[in-house]
Order: structure tokens, then sequence, then C-alpha cells
């Protein structure tokens, strides 16, 4: 059976996609490394306004506006581009994803510190900055 079509609709939304069977394929940096590529490589070809993102060991949560296309469309080529960059003989993903849409600017801040905190709550890091898989994380030598 397959799931149902959603609405096409436009606007901000906070998107979170799990790994198949919760395997935690991000605790690998090489596999990180290529679902960053992935999700540059589409944000650059125009599908996407990338506002914030944070990969967890096996999940992801984006803050994304599409752009001209459907939100299935966007995360669609996300998973299937991180997916033929791993050559995987496995599945990769849990079905679908679960998305809300930002109602407020004030909701769009709450999205926003939900991704920063999401490694800090999960004692990945002790400060969202230094976090290197999330768009919090701040680079220094």
């Amino acid at each position: 059976m397959s799931a149902p079509p959603r609405p096409v609709h436009t606007g901000t939304f906070l998107v979170t996609t799990v790994t198949a069977n919760r395997k935690r394929l991000f605790q690998v940096a090489s596999n990180c490394e290529l679902f960053l590529e992935a999700l540059q490589h589409y944000r650059k070809q125009g599908h996407y306004l990338l506002h914030d993102f944070v990969v967890m060991p096996e999940h992801v949560h984006l803050l994304l506006t599409p752009q001209d296309t459907t939100l299935e469309r966007v995360v669609g080529l996300v998973k299937g581009g991180f997916s033929y960059r791993l050559h995987s003989k496995f599945p990769v993903w849990q079905r679908g994803f679960t998305d809300r849409r930002t109602r407020d600017r004030e909701e769009f801040l709450a999205f926003r510190a939900y991704i920063r905190r999401n490694p800090v709550e999960a004692h990945l890091c002790d400060r969202a900055e230094d976090y290197k898989w999330s768009s919090a994380w701040t680079w220094t030598t």
C-alpha cells in the first residue's frame, strides 16, 4: 500500500527523516560528508533554500523552503542523492518523512533552535557550535 500523496503547498518546513531500522549510519564521518555533499548539491541547483540542518547518528533534521517544486520531491532528491552516493546494498532510509510547516517567524526561530540544540541534548557535544555535522558548527583552527 502506498502512502497517500501530500497536499502541494509552499512555505518553510522542519523535515525529519530517519535511517532504515534507525541504523547509526552517521556515526561514520565519511557518511556524514556524503550526506552533506548531496544536501549542498541540490541546494546549489536551486531546488530549495536551506536555513539549518543537523545530521544525527540515525536521523536528519532540515529547515528548508522548497523552490518551484514539492516538498516530497526535495526530500526525495536529498535522500536519493545520499543513497546513490553511499552505494549501499541495504535499505538506507525509512519510508517517508515527517514535516511541520512554519506558521510565522517565531516558529521558524523555534525550529532553528531545536535543530541547533539536538546534538547537545543527545550529549554529542557541549555546544552546538562544536558539532561538525550541523549548520551551527563554527570551524576554528
